[in-house]
């Protein structure tokens, strides 16, 4: 015997298979939203309709853009440094690091980092398209602004050596250690994250 209605234990469940959320957040989710009024829930759904029709990923950048767009913004701003590039895992990663406001390069999303257990190879993540843009837009520093975990010190590693392979000689940094070890960028606090960039190390 059920003790909810299906309806809503069909979004208890749907909530439940998002990253991060367990069946207790995933109850206080659906019932949050049983609780709005009906309005709020239907801006809810087509929100949620529409979010793959409404979004593309940049060609060169393989940031998020709206569907519309040929280009990521932060690309094609005449005043971001095309020489600078921060390479990052997720696209989520450019609006943590873009709110400190003390950045004017442009980035590049990996769309993932080097994970053999989970599957994850060099092949699947944007590197070869990383190199062409080292070399089409003369790039003359690589920040590698990857999460202070295992994967990221791998993924930072094969970087170094690929460019080293292909004799591509530029300034390579990484984000000082003012991020503590296993925190994603996208939970880091402005100051940290303004402190990591000011003061990144050559590698």
């Amino acid at each position: 015997m059920s003790l909810l209605p299906r309806t809503l234990e069909d979004l208890i469940e749907q909530f439940g298979k998002l990253p991060g959320v367990g069946p207790r957040t995933a109850e206080r989710y659906a019932l949050g939203v049983l609780r709005r009024p009906d309005g709020d829930a239907s801006r809810l759904a087509r929100s949620i309709e529409r979010l793959h029709a409404g979004i593309k990923t940049c060609p060169v950048t393989f940031a998020l853009i709206d569907s519309d767009q040929d280009i990521s913004q932060l690309y094609s701003d005449a005043t971001r440094d095309k020489s600078l590039i921060a390479v990052v895992e997720d696209a989520i990663d450019i609006v943590a690091l873009e709110k400190t406001t003390q950045y004017a390069g442009t980035y590049h999303v990996l769309g993932g980092l080097i994970s053999p257990i989970d599957g994850v190879m060099p092949e699947q993540l944007h590197l070869s398209e990383l190199i062409k843009r080292i070399q089409d837009d003369k790039v003359t520093e690589l920040i590698l602004a990857l999460n202070a975990s295992v994967e990221g010190e791998s993924t930072a590693l094969y970087v170094q050596k690929m460019l080293s392979d292909a004799n591509i000689d530029i300034k390579i940094t990484r984000l000082a250690r003012g991020l503590p070890a296993g925190l994603d960028l996208e939970y880091a606090d402005q100051a940290t994250l303004s402190r990591a960039l000011e003061h990144r190390t050559i590698l």
